[in-house]
Parts: C-alpha cells; structure tokens; sequence
C-alpha cells in the first residue's frame, strides 16, 4: 500500500472544473493546520530556549526563528519543487524548476486537490520549518549563528527535500513519486521519518562534528526557566493538532481519527515518561512532564492515521518509556546533544514508524493491519526499512554539510566566548536585563550619581 496521504489519480481539469472542485470545508481547515503549524515554530523557540541556560538563550531562540525565515524562502523558491515536482529521477528527486517560486500555482488553473495546491506548498513547507528548527537543539550553547543559517539553508535542499520526495507521494499517476512510498509502501501519516527521524539524524551528525559543550559532564547544565518549557510543549501540543490532523487534507473522518489518536499519545507519553522518572529519580518533574509529551507526539507523528485510540495511548506510553531511558545514552557514548533531540525525535520516531508494523488496524484510516492483528511481518519489515534508509541518509549527509560549512566559515564559537555567553557576544543582546530592573530609587540617574 503507497502513502495514506496519496490521493487518486486524477486528470489535469480544466480552471472551470478546478474551481467547482475545491472544497471550502477542506480549504479552511487546512487554512486553520497551516497556522497551528506555523504556531509550533515559537512554540519550539520558547520550548528550547528555557531548557538552555541564561546566558544563550536569545540565540537558542534566534536559530528557530533564522530557520523560519531562511527555510520559508529556499521552499517558495525550489524546496517545494525539489520535494513533491514531478519525479525525475526514479523516486529520488522532484523537478527543482517545476514550481520555482510557486509561480505556477497562483492562478489554479491546474489544481488536482480538494484544496489550493498553493495552500498545501506552504503547509508542507512549514513542515519543513520544524524539522529544520529541531536539529538547532543538539548544538545549542555553542554555534555561531552564521554557520548556523548557511547548515540549515543548504540542508533544506539536499537532506529534506529529497526526504520528504521518497516518503510522501502526492504524485497524480500513483507511479512517479518517491520510491519509499510508491515501492517499499512504507506508511507515515504526518512524517516520522521525513520529519522526526530525519531531524533526530541529522541532529547526531552536527552534534558529533561540532563537539561537546565546555564542561559537558561536570558543570550543571540545567534549564533556566521551566516556565517557558511548559509554556513552549503546551503551544508544540496545540499545533500539533495541525501538524497531524492537517495532513489529513480534508475535513473528514480520518482527520478526526486522527485528532483523537494525537490527544491520546500525547497524555500517555506524559504519563510513560514520568513513570520512569519516578521509579529511577524518585521525582516527577515539569521537564519530564514536557519531554514525555513531545515523545508521545513524535511516536504518534507517523502513526496517527494507522492506530485505534487505545493504539494511541500504547504508542505515547512505549515513547515515553523508551525516551526517557534513551536520552541518557549521550552520556554513555559521549556526545553532547545538548536538549535531547536524538533521545526524543529520533528514538520517538523510529518507535512510531516500527509501531505501524505492530499495532496499526485496518479499521483505522490507513487501512493495514500490524502483527499483532494478524498483518503479519511484511509492513512492519517495509517500516523498518523505510526508516533506516532515512536514518542512514540525514546522518551521513548531514555530517558532510555540517563539515564543509564548518571548514569554510568555522560553526563553533570560541571557548571564552561559549563560557561568558553567546548572546552578548552573538547577537549584542541578554534576554533578562536585571540592572534595568532595579533601577535607582529615584528612579532618575542625576549628574552625581552617574559621576560616582
């Protein structure tokens, strides 16, 4: 079976008939996804940027918000092409000069989804935005923001849009698009593998390159304000709603489904991660609370459209078991992936897109069922080769972009700088500016007082 987001072949219509053919319905959820979506991004911004310590966390949240900006722009101009063009290259590759600039898309006259497919480009595109923007969180504390912007941009066209061609076929034939969807069959809903895989290795490969934090298993390296991560996984959870149910494309009954399935893995991630916490640390904590969401999240991102509701809450509980345990192998082997993005988006991926193969129902809108409902081993095989094929790819590509970049234009700061803090010295700023705050009691800074 191809990709639950193929849609049946349909012929190139006439703007007359392309007109009557767009649902209103589905446009404006879409419309409403699209948001959701793009809410994520300053979700994540304030999701990593608490989790990193004072003195970095205005660049934690600039390297969101650069790749916001430099990701939108290289999709409008040949990512979108790159990633869902005609195939012209055996599954491999999309046409990068189909829709440059999505020029051809703007009249409609060849629109063959329920939707405008200039509304599709750009929910894609902000999928794109996020699987970027997470990669960020292995090297925080310790690049430089250049080096940054330049990885992410090249990135986008050599490790995600091939990516996201391979595993989502919006192909209009059913023949021509990515080979993992239309000759391995793999399944994934909401991308975890263009998306959580491929982010998580990504994330290994830079955070190997650039190395380990100054003082990176000595020094206490705690968040520095909890609040702004309960405030940045809450806003993640919300948007997620989009990031899941939006690639539905359609108001309907799968989106709901999946809607559902989201909420469910979403709670019992928590549940699953603060478990561990408990039995191992002897506390349940917010972080902890926060981390398991996102892992339940990122198990359901593939999943959602293959799985019953009581699937959704097995798949947020496996994650946030799994997770939880996982990201405490850096300090076995070493590296420093500074906020948990391997642990959590990689793991949490790979337990989502195998758990298709467990415990997915035909009764769900995928339609196929897993071992465990009697499908037998041969999609959970598809899966495990699907994300494999990925995994390999983003780490082994990822690892030379992130090596050519730092050869020619250096990606770490230097260790005085990365001690006294990036921000000032980065972006000639501080997020708390505390001698402000206290003022004078005056409250007015007289000639003898500026004298003293």
């Amino acid at each position: 079976m191809s990709s639950p987001l193929l849609l049946p072949s349909l012929p190139v219509l006439e703007l007359e008939t392309t007109i009557q053919k767009i649902n209103s319905g589905d446009t404006a959820w879409l419309l409403a996804a699209s948001g959701l979506v793009l809410l994520m991004a300053p979700g994540l911004a304030l999701f990593y940027g608490g989790m990193v310590r004072s003195k970095s966390v205005l660049n934690m949240i600039m390297m969101t918000f650069g790749a916001l900006a430099a990701i939108t722009v290289i999709w409008v101009l040949v990512g979108y092409s790159l990633a869902f063009g005609d195939d012209i290259g055996g599954g491999l590759l999309g046409d990068p000069f189909q829709h440059f600039g999505l020029q051809d898309l703007v009249s409609g006259k060849d629109n063959w989804l329920t939707v405008p497919v200039i509304l599709f480009a750009v929910f894609q595109g902000l999928f794109c935005v996020i699987t970027g923007a997470l990669v960020s969180g292995a090297i925080a504390d310790r690049a430089r923001f250049g080096a940054w912007m330049m990885f992410v941009s090249i990135w986008t066209v050599v490790v995600y849009a091939p990516v996201a061609h391979w595993v989502f076929d919006f192909s209009r034939d059913g023949h021509t698009g990515g080979f993992l969807a239309n000759k391995v069959h793999v399944i994934d809903f909401a991308g975890g593998t263009a998306v959580e895989i491929c982010s998580g290795a990504s994330a290994l490969a830079v955070a190997l390159v650039v190395g380990v934090r100054v003082g990176f298993g000595r020094d206490p390296m705690r968040p520095h304000n909890l609040t702004l991560v309960m405030l940045g996984a809450g806003l993640l959870w919300f948007g997620w709603f989009g990031f899941n149910a939006g690639s539905a494309l359609a108001a309907n009954h799968a989106a709901a489904v999946v809607f559902v399935t989201t909420l469910c893995a979403g709670a019992s991630g928590t549940l699953g991660w603060l478990l561990v916490e408990r039995v191992r640390d002897g506390h349940a904590t917010s972080l902890g609370a926060a981390s398991g969401m996102v892992a339940g999240l990122v198990a359901i991102t593939p999943s959602c459209g293959s799985l019953s509701p009581l699937g959704g809450l097995l798949m947020g509980l496996a994650a946030g078991l799994v997770c939880a345990w996982a990201v405490g192998l850096k300090y076995k082997f070493g590296y420093d992936d500074s906020l948990d993005v391997v642990g959590v988006h990689m793991v949490g991926g790979i337990v989502g897109v195998l758990g298709i193969g467990l415990i997915g129902t035909a009764a769900a809108p995928t339609g196929v069922d897993g071992l465990f409902y009697g499908g037998g081993v041969d999609q959970l095989g598809k899966q495990a080769l699907s994300g494999g094929i990925v995994l390999v790819y983003a780490f082994v590509a990822s690892g030379i972009i992130v090596l050519v970049v730092d050869k020619v234009m250096g990606f770490r700061v230097n260790e005085e700088h990365e001690v006294s803090g990036i921000d000032l010295v980065v972006h000639a700023e501080t997020a708390y500016d505390l001698h402000a705050m206290a003022g004078t009691r005056s409250g007015f800074l007289g000639h003898k007082d500026r004298d003293e």
